[in-house]
């Protein structure tokens, strides 16, 4: 067996862009900060999104049935950091930042590289988490060229960033 240190040490070797993914709808707003999003396929256009159960918003986003999964740009690490917080409120974690819906009303943060607007189509478990396979039906891109990943537990700017 691989030791739990021994393997989150390992991942934290992987990077990842980080997102911070949303939801809203019957069971309310509420958003988290994620690296644990890849492309499943492109027909139909479906992304995986994995969250811990036991997460206070699991729930909420079951219910919803809805995502969008926003691509930090650079110099997005105080809003990763207010998602990642356990003691912001939802209502805290969206204030600082313009947020719009598209196609299924989970909000879309405008200054995210890309928005994914899906609808969860499939669910797993396994281990701590779930896994949401998420059917995408709308894509907005913002024009920013600088991506924000997490790596080595820190995070990194990649591409150009545009603000002077």
């Amino acid at each position: 067996m691989v030791d739990i240190q021994e393997f989150r040490n390992g991942m934290a070797l992987l990077g990842g862009a980080v997102s911070i993914i949303t939801t809203d709808g019957e069971a309310g707003r509420f958003g988290f900060t994620a690296t644990a999003v890849s492309s499943v396929t492109d027909e139909p256009p479906t992304l995986l999104v994995c969250m811990n159960r036991n997460s206070y918003a699991h729930q909420h986003f079951v219910k919803n049935g809805v995502v969008c999964v926003n691509v930090l740009a650079a110099g997005h690490e105080q809003l990763s950091g207010d998602f990642a917080n356990r003691n912001l409120t939802s209502d805290q974690r969206f204030a600082s930042h313009e947020w719009v819906t598209l196609a299924t009303g989970a909000p879309a943060l405008t200054e995210a590289v890309v928005n994914f607007d899906c609808r969860i189509h499939e669910c797993h478990d396994i281990g701590s988490h779930t896994v949401f396979y998420c059917r995408i039906e709308a894509i907005r891109t913002s024009g920013a060229q600088a991506g924000l990943v997490y790596f080595n537990r820190a995070y990194h700017q990649l591409g150009t960033s545009t603000v002077n």
